[in-house]
């Protein structure tokens, strides 16, 4: 019998990490309730990678078959000039790495999927349950609602995002700066036809990501470009499709062809945040913990946000489990976690610049990555083997 066997547990949001640390929680036998504030499950994103470290989790959940069915393996990571659609460095995933997988996905199919192994497991979900703060001065927290209800929980688990009322109650108030890029994002009618490559097209201080979703009924864009005009952060800031179109028209025939597609698109500002300092506290009668984007947040130029945070999922529930909820766990999931979380968004922030170089230095950078990707073919993707490789699940 492990240490969170019968133990309460709230979870605050039903996102990719709340829902996934339920899950696991509720396998070794936790009582979990999930509190969300929409009043209803969905994902109002566009398309997520779930790379191979990611997908050991889910497989270690029981959740392969789903995934393969909601999410086709991937074929190819293909990065190529803006300008005219030349190739620069094709990596072949599945020729490179064929124990592994990557799989394209709708957020709104991988949030779909998790909450339906979530309730299988036992869990409660709570709707239209906004979390105005949480109180951490106590001897247990105490969730405080938007109409003022106040819940005791023995044990808090943060996973709500970029704005999460937890971490502050852990780190006190943290202020993120803009990076200088905006990203939008769109959803077009995809061709059943197209292989499952993503397409990373890279131009002078701009750059633009796109891969087939749901068998290729669908096609993802997300396009990111440099400014200095601060953009409210968040998802949710709707755009005018023609905006993205005059930032990207110098772009060559295939992405223009898909940006005249565009008939809504929606705009973010990215912003930088700390990785936490503290993750955990633990409580005389109670503990609290954070995990996923209320840790630590990444730019998405590496593709791990919704992976980090299946991680951690696994880790946390691991830990808590073993040693039960207290000091020794918190601690334990923190220092398996914070070194390589604060790695993979060093990463991430590496490869925004790496898209967007221009003149002789963008020349010089294209044409070695040429020569490198004919005279050793897996040595693009080998560079990220830390990241990819990496599986929890087995310690």
């Amino acid at each position: 019998m492990g240490q969170i066997e019968g133990r309460e547990v709230t979870v605050l949001g039903a996102g990719v990490a709340g829902l996934t640390v339920a899950r696991a929680l509720a396998m070794r036998g936790a009582r979990v309730t999930v509190l969300e504030q929409a009043e209803a499950i969905r994902e109002v994103g566009a398309g997520l990678q779930i790379t191979p470290n990611g997908a050991a989790v889910l497989r270690a959940l029981g959740l392969e078959t789903r995934l393969n069915e909601v999410g086709p393996r991937a074929q190819a990571v293909h990065l190529c000039d803006g300008r005219d659609g030349a190739s620069v460095l094709r990596m072949d995933l599945a020729r490179l790495r064929p124990d592994l997988g990557w799989h394209f996905m709708h957020r709104a199919d991988l949030i779909d999927l998790l909450a339906e192994a979530a309730r299988a497991a036992g869990v409660q979900i709570r709707l239209l349950q906004r979390v105005a703060q949480v109180d951490l001065s106590g001897q247990i927290p105490v969730i405080e609602t938007g109409v003022g209800e106040r819940i005791s929980a023995p044990l808090v688990i943060g996973a709500d995002g970029l704005h999460s009322m937890l971490r502050p109650a852990l780190n006190g108030a943290s202020r993120p700066f803009f990076t200088g890029q905006v990203a939008w994002r769109a959803v077009i009618p995809g061709d059943p036809s197209d292989p499952a490559i993503a397409e990373v097209h890279m131009g002078d201080g701009r750059h633009l990501v796109s891969y087939p979703l749901r068998g290729g009924l669908l096609r993802n864009i997300v396009a990111v470009e440099e400014r200095r005009d601060w953009v409210e952060e968040g998802w949710n800031l709707r755009d005018d499709p023609m905006a993205l179109r005059l930032a990207f028209e110098e772009f060559g025939p295939r992405v223009i062809g898909w940006l005249e597609q565009v008939e809504q698109c929606w705009l973010w500002g990215l912003f930088r945040h700390p990785v936490a300092a503290v993750w955990g506290r633990a409580l005389p009668k109670g503990c609290a913990a954070i995990l996923g984007d209320a840790a630590h947040p990444t730019l998405p130029f590496l593709a791990q946000g919704a992976n980090m945070a299946l991680e951690d999922a696994w880790v946390l529930a691991q830990m808590l489990d073993t040693h039960g909820p207290g000091d020794a766990a918190l601690a334990a999931y923190q220092s398996a976690r914070a070194e390589r979380c604060t790695r993979i968004v060093a990463a991430a922030n590496r490869n925004a610049r790496a898209y967007h170089l221009s003149g002789i230095g963008r020349e010089i950078a294209h044409a070695v990555l040429r020569i490198g990707g004919r005279i050793a073919p897996g040595a693009g993707l080998a560079r990220f083997d830390w990241v990819h490789g990496f599986d929890v699940t087995r310690g």
